[in-house]
């Protein structure tokens, strides 16, 4: 008997979990799962073609292997949007704007 092995997942020199011959993060469709509840066949749909079933799943095994890892990955994520998202509010052309009464 023979072992076949395909993991569809590859590991960059930044340690970036990818789908094979993709342009998709493993950690992207760990997200559509986790935000939209997304089913692989949802998944596999909303990526056009792109992604194969066995991808889908093989991106979600990994992540959940290393579920801890990305999802302290996906909070640290979360928090630069949100220090973003506060500084945009502050920003010098909000300000200017805010003054101009254009903007509240």
């Amino acid at each position: 008997m023979s072992i076949i092995s395909s993991s569809h997942i590859w590991i960059d020199d930044r340690n970036m979990a990818w789908i094979d011959q993709t342009n998709v993060k493993v950690i992207e469709i760990a997200l559509e799962r986790l935000a939209h509840g997304s089913s692989v066949e949802e998944i596999v749909d909303q990526h056009n073609g792109l992604l194969t079933f066995a991808q889908v799943h093989a991106a979600l095994a990994h992540y959940y292997d290393l579920q801890s890892e990305f999802d302290t990955e996906i909070d640290r994520q979360l928090s630069v949007a949100d220090e973003l998202r506060t500084d945009s509010l502050c920003s010098p052309g909000r300000l200017k704007l805010r003054a101009m009464g254009r903007l509240q």
